[in-house]
């Protein structure tokens, strides 16, 4: 199997799983109505810290896949992939700082701007992908994954639901294959 595949599906299995098993733990901490730095809490906050990470691979690697025919198309999809990982590097940052008491806290403006570079970055790799001819991708995977950042803005309870909605979404990254291997 080619490597770049391999990758894929590890990030598009690894990463929604990682986040549904932070929801159920944040779940259970929430349901005994203990939020603190415990043991539950810090395996949680390790499990989200992985799934960025993951999302960044994945980013990498489907930015790879969108055909550069252009150099609009080659340009976007760059930029696609640094909001992506800029705001996955948000996100790190701030799960850090919540697991290591030394790290500063993420200056407000990033708390705000940096879910949303990761959220718009992640379904411009996902739309280009659907876009190209032959299209990559389903139409409903960016769809889907767009469902599954709206269910973890509603309400963080939401995470694990979200979560599957969002490996429903990447699971042709999973079951098919990319016709850019």
């Amino acid at each position: 199997m080619n490597p770049v595949y391999l990758r894929i599906r590890i990030a598009a299995i690894g990463a929604p799983v990682f986040i549904f098993l932070y929801g159920l733990l944040r779940l259970i901490e929430v349901m005994e109505g203990n939020q603190s730095h415990g043991f539950v809490w810090n395996i949680g906050h390790v499990l989200f810290f992985f799934s960025f990470v993951l999302f960044g691979g994945l980013s990498v690697e489907l930015k790879r896949l969108v055909p550069s025919k252009s150099k609009v198309s080659k340009g976007g999809a760059y930029l696609a992939m640094v909001a992506s990982l800029l705001g996955i590097a948000c996100f790190l940052w701030g799960i850090l700082g919540d697991l290591i008491k030394n790290v500063a806290s993420v200056p407000t403006l990033l708390k705000l701007v940096g879910p949303l570079l990761f959220q718009v970055g992640m379904l411009g790799l996902l739309i280009m992908l659907v876009a190209t001819r032959p299209r990559q991708l389903p139409i409903w995977t960016p769809i889907l994954v767009l469902i599954g950042f709206l269910f973890f803005a509603i309400n963080l309870n939401l995470l694990p639901i979200g979560a599957l909605i969002i490996l429903l979404g990447l699971s042709p990254l999973v079951f098919r294959r990319v016709s850019n291997e």
